[in-house]
């Protein structure tokens, strides 16, 4: 099936499910047939500072980010530190992969000799934050790091959670000049550019180094939020990126933990993806794409 007939066969569906009067979304599976047996969350946050998280209500601690691992069945998962390698660090014998948040200017010594000694295993860019396109000159040595240790590159993009952030920055479109510089390195567009869907899924549709993120489409308690909510905003973008990309190694499913609880999110997303490539999305292409060989293949 080509890409046209994908996108409207896919248009079809979600035409169809909306006038389905199917189950409540918002109810957690209690049949674990109908739930995925593997998963990766391939984007949270470890910066644990005690405080409940002003959108989901969430505790940010380790104790409840490994309760949630735990509750969720999520057997790894990605850190995406603040910039300058700022948040808590979490041990590799739990099967979390760490990634340095970058600022400029950069630390170019600091951060490979982090990735040196594997503290950590891939950097983060904070596009939109930081006030300079992706490739700006400011980053273009970091590209040479991850080619050289074969790390992946996280781009956030998208709306941000700052007034500050100026989102001329943060459009996933200007990820394909350094996708094209840079062939030999592995980038990923967090949050599938949201809300330039269509914009990260071409990207991702033309370079062979370039994968999706599917985290924080909505953040919150998932549970306030209407099945016709969670379909609209969460559901019919990842069905319509997972369709255009004609690629299930492609995506991969993640969180933006604490913003949005683990269990809720997996209960939406699954929703998103045909059942016979689940094992893709929620777990080999992240453990691919970070590298986690620690984890079954």
């Amino acid at each position: 099936m080509n890409r046209t007939s994908s996108v409207l066969f896919l248009t079809l569906l979600v035409s169809l499910a909306g006038c389905s009067t199917g189950s409540d979304i918002r109810k957690l599976p209690t049949n674990t047939a109908d739930y995925p047996t593997r998963i990766i969350d391939a984007h949270t946050h470890t910066y644990f500072d005690g405080q409940a998280e002003k959108s989901s209500g969430i505790i940010n601690t380790r104790e409840q980010y490994f309760h949630e691992l735990n509750e969720s069945h999520v057997s790894g998962a990605v850190s995406m530190n603040a910039v300058d390698g700022g948040g808590l660090l979490v041990s590799p014998e739990h099967h979390i992969t760490n990634c340095v948040g970058i600022a400029l200017p950069a630390n170019f010594k600091k951060i490979e000799a982090g990735i040196k000694e594997k503290k950590y295993g891939c950097i983060k860019i904070y596009l939109g934050y930081v006030h300079a396109f992706a490739n700006d000159p400011g980053y273009l040595p970091l590209y040479d790091i991850a080619a050289k240790y074969n790390v992946p590159v996280v781009f956030h993009t998208g709306d941000t959670y700052s007034v500050k952030a100026k989102l001329k920055f943060s459009d996933p479109l200007t990820v394909d000049e350094v996708a094209v510089d840079y062939p030999k390195v592995t980038f990923v567009i967090a949050h599938v550019g949201n809300p330039w869907i269509q914009s990260a899924a071409e990207v991702a549709y033309k370079n062979p180094n370039v994968y999706l993120d599917g985290s924080a489409l909505l953040i919150g308690h998932l549970a306030n939020y209407s099945e016709e909510e969670l379909r609209k905003y969460v559901i019919e973008p990842l069905q319509y990126v997972y369709g255009y990309v004609e690629n299930p190694q492609k995506l991969m499913f993640g969180t933006d933990w604490p913003l949005s609880g683990m269990k809720d999110y997996i209960t939406a997303f699954k929703q998103a993806i045909p059942k016979e490539h689940w094992d893709d999305v929620f777990y080999k292409n992240a453990r691919r794409v970070f590298h986690m060989n620690d984890l079954p293949e």
